[in-house]
C-alpha cells in the first residue's frame, strides 16, 4: 500500500504557469482529401518523419466505458489502418475487450505534441477475423508472443514474481526458434471511424479543428471547422 500521505516534491512545478505558444501552419478546408484516412495517412508519415521528435507515433489512447458509463482510458499501438479504419491487439479479457463487448463505442487520440497536432476517432470497434489475427501475432517478437500467454491482461498479480514466473515456465517450454501458438483470447479489434478530428495547435489558442463526420448513407464525409 502506498502512502498517501507523503510529502510533495518542493518546489512543486505550477501547471497553470506552464504555456507553450504554437507557432504552426494552420490547417484549411481546402487542403484536405475527400475522406480521412487520406489526410490521417499524410500526417501519420510526416510524423514517423519527425523521428525522435514524436516518440511512437502509433502510439494512441483508447477510450472505452463499462457498464455504467464510466470510462477508462491506456495507451494502445495502432498496428494497421486503412479504409475500413483503425487496427489493434489485445487480450480479449482485458478490461478494455470486456468493456467493448458491452459497449462498441470506442475513441482513439493520437497526441503527437511535438507537432501541436491532435487526431481524434470516434467510431465502433470489432474483433477481426482469426486469420489477421495470426498473421500479424506471427510478426511480434518471440518475448512478445510469450508475454502474450504469460499475462492475464488486467488481472489481479500477487506480485511482479508472479508474472515472472509465468514467462519464464513459458520460454523454457517455447524456446527461441519454436513457433508460439497463438492465444485463443488474444486478437485483434478493427475501429471504424464515424467521426475523425484533426486539431492543429496556432497561435494564441485559436487552433484549427476540421472534423470529417461520415453522411447519413454511410458512403462519404462531410467536413466541419469547430471553434477551438
Amino acid at each position: 500500500m502506498t502512502d498517501s500521505s507523503a510529502p510533495l516534491p518542493d518546489p512543486l512545478p505550477e501547471p497553470a504557469g506552464m504555456r507553450e505558444q504554437y507557432v504552426t501552419e494552420g490547417l484549411a478546408e481546402a487542403e484536405l482529401p475527400a475522406g480521412p484516412m487520406e489526410q490521417f495517412a499524410r500526417w501519420f508519415k510526416e510524423a514517423v518523419s519527425a523521428g525522435d521528435a514524436v516518440h511512437e507515433p502509433n502510439a494512441m489512447v483508447v477510450s472505452t466505458v463499462d457498464a455504467e458509463g464510466r470510462p477508462s482510458a491506456r495507451t494502445v499501438l495502432l498496428k494497421g489502418f486503412d479504409e475500413r479504419g483503425f487496427v489493434f491487439f489485445t487480450n480479449y479479457d482485458s478490461r478494455k475487450a470486456r468493456e467493448l463487448a458491452g459497449n462498441a463505442a470506442v475513441s482513439l487520440l493520437f497526441p503527437w505534441h511535438a507537432m501541436a497536432r491532435q487526431v481524434i476517432v470516434s467510431g465502433t470497434a470489432e474483433r477481426v477475423g482469426r486469420e489477421e489475427t495470426v498473421a500479424y501475432f506471427r510478426t511480434r517478437p518471440h518475448g512478445s508472443q510469450l508475454g502474450a500467454w504469460a499475462s492475464a491482461q488486467s488481472s489481479v498479480l500477487t506480485s511482479r514474481d508472479e508474472l515472472d514466473r509465468a514467462y519464464a515456465d513459458l520460454a523454457a517450454r517455447y524456446p527461441e526458434g519454436e513457433q508460439v501458438p497463438v492465444p485463443p483470447n488474444w486478437g485483434g479489434f478493427r475501429v471504424t471511424p464515424q467521426a475523425v478530428e484533426f486539431w492543429q495547435g496556432r497561435r494564441n489558442r485559436l487552433h484549427d479543428r476540421l472534423r470529417y463526420v461520415r453522411t447519413p448513407d454511410g458512403k462519404g464525409w462531410d467536413v466541419e471547422r469547430l471553434s477551438p
